[in-house]
């Protein structure tokens, strides 16, 4: 049996949590969690018509598998409800919204109901219970899904990828009616979907990768290609979110990977005009640590706001930047504790002007658990300044090439040396020799350890 590696040391720690209520604004600011003894993650948060929140992840504490995980709060991040979906397999949510019925619609992938992996969608009422399912995919690929949201006439338009189709592996699409059946797919040619939103002429607007660049797409109301733009230097860039902006043009969020020689990442913000050409490009973060971009929505002030992930303090916080309409700094937030790793996944506007986010935190329990955090206008959260000193840069680590990889990677000068690779929630996913690292795994980042452990885990990146 493989044993499962704690990456960053973690151990159990009290709940913390806290509320406060500004008297200027009448503005909430707490932090929460979910979960129970295994692990969750939260991957999106959405604000109900009830002024509570909808966050959907996955979790493993309630049985042997990992399962779709829905938490329904009120407007002070209390539990209303939680719920799991799925079987016995693998099955994880990555996209919610509040449907038009006041229900909810959850997209993410599983591989309980098919051969391998297939896309997962819900439709639940509003109190999170099953009016029905439906998964999409053949035996001849393996989709998956990051993102669903509701269109104008009803039905669904759902963004990701698959594994295989034909010779590449394309940017997906998907459009349902009301009732899950589907109406029309899409492909893309190779790459990745990450986010997709419907645009004001009644098409769509689809952001993601081609594995070295930001890939954006714009679709007609039938799927089919009005245009295709890539954004991106000599760095690998990463699409994950995208959001229609007033001005009719585009706000992209990702972020800018240098593997080698000394390998950083930071926040990748592009914005663009209606036609997909680039206004202005900025990047957050320094050049000795991760600073990963995973969500980015318009503000009521032109702005935007932008959440992610940066281990450039602790190891490793929820890190928030708020921008002018030109992509200028006006202040950065971190979240989460000092010892710990925290990530932010999703982020929205409130109504009362402050923010919501979600993501997962290794804070509060014996593994990572759903973190749900509401702010002010300023990004205040109510939890005093936990002291954050900057983080030393990691040591220089052996090379690994490709980083990015798509099939396998090598630790070059380590071939003939067995390595273990872990997952982001810290647990054992394969052991290899230093030669066909990573090969037979899904997509995703993985940390490289030596079994011998004789330098610290090195972070790659496997794309689809």
């Amino acid at each position: 049996m493989e044993k499962d590696f704690n990456l960053f040391r973690l151990v159990p720690y009290p709940l913390l949590f806290a509320l406060f209520v500004g008297t200027g604004f009448s503005q909430l600011m707490w932090e929460r969690n979910y979960g129970g003894a295994g692990y969750e993650v939260g991957q999106s948060v959405d604000q109900t018509t009830d002024e509570g929140y909808i966050v959907v992840g996955y979790t493993n504490s309630f049985g042997n598998s990992l399962q779709v995980y829905l938490v329904k709060t009120d407007s002070l991040g209390d539990t209303l409800w939680t719920r799991i979906y799925g079987g016995t397999g693998d099955d994880r949510g990555f996209s919610v919204q509040q449907t038009q019925d006041g229900g909810y619609i959850i997209a993410g992938f599983s591989t309980s109901f098919g051969n391998g992996s297939q896309i997962y969608l819900i439709k639940t009422d509003s109190l999170g219970d099953t009016l029905w399912t439906r998964t999409y995919g053949g035996t001849a690929n393996e989709p998956w899904c990051s993102c669903v949201q509701q269109t104008t006439d009803g039905g669904y338009i759902l963004a990701g990828g698959a594994y295989y189709f034909g010779d590449y592996d394309p940017v997906y699409l998907i459009k349902t009616d009301s009732l899950g059946d589907t109406l029309w797919t899409k492909n893309y040619g190779a790459g990745e979907g990450r986010f997709v939103q419907q645009t004001q002429d009644g098409g769509y607007i689809v952001a993601g990768s081609t594995g070295w660049d930001v890939l954006l797409i714009k679709a007609d109301s039938l799927g089919d290609t009005l245009w295709t733009k890539t954004y991106g230097g000599t760095n690998l860039e990463y699409g994950y979110s995208v959001q229609q902006t007033t001005d009719e043009g585009y706000i992209v969020a990702g972020y800018s990977y240098n593997p080698y020689p000394d390998p950083y990442s930071q926040f990748y913000l592009v914005k663009t005009d209606s036609l997909g050409d680039t206004l202005w490009t900025r990047t957050y973060g320094g050049t000795e640590h991760y600073s990963d971009g995973y969500s980015v929505r318009q503000t009521q002030d032109g702005g935007y706001i932008v959440a992610g992930f940066s281990d450039a303090f602790a190891l490793g916080v929820v890190y928030l930047i708020k921008t002018d309409s030109l992509g200028d700094t006006l202040w950065t937030k971190i979240y989460g504790e000092t010892t710990y790793s925290s990530w932010g996944y999703s982020v929205q506007q409130t109504p009362d002007g402050g923010y919501i986010l979600a993501g997962g935190a290794y804070s509060f329990g014996n593994g990572s658990q759903v973190y749900l955090i509401k702010t002010d206008e300023d990004g205040n959260s109510g939890v005093e300044d936990n002291n954050y000193s900057w983080h030393p840069p990691y040591t220089p680590h052996p090379l690994v090439l490709p980083n990015p990889f798509s099939s396998f990677t090598t630790v070059i000068g380590y071939e003939k040396e067995r390595f273990i690779l872990y997952d982001v929630s810290g647990r054992q996913v394969g052991s290899y020799w230093g030669d066909k690292i990573g090969s037979g795994l899904p997509a995703g980042v993985y940390f490289i350890m030596p079994e011998d452990r004789s330098f610290n885990p090195v972070r790659v990146v496997k794309v689809r």
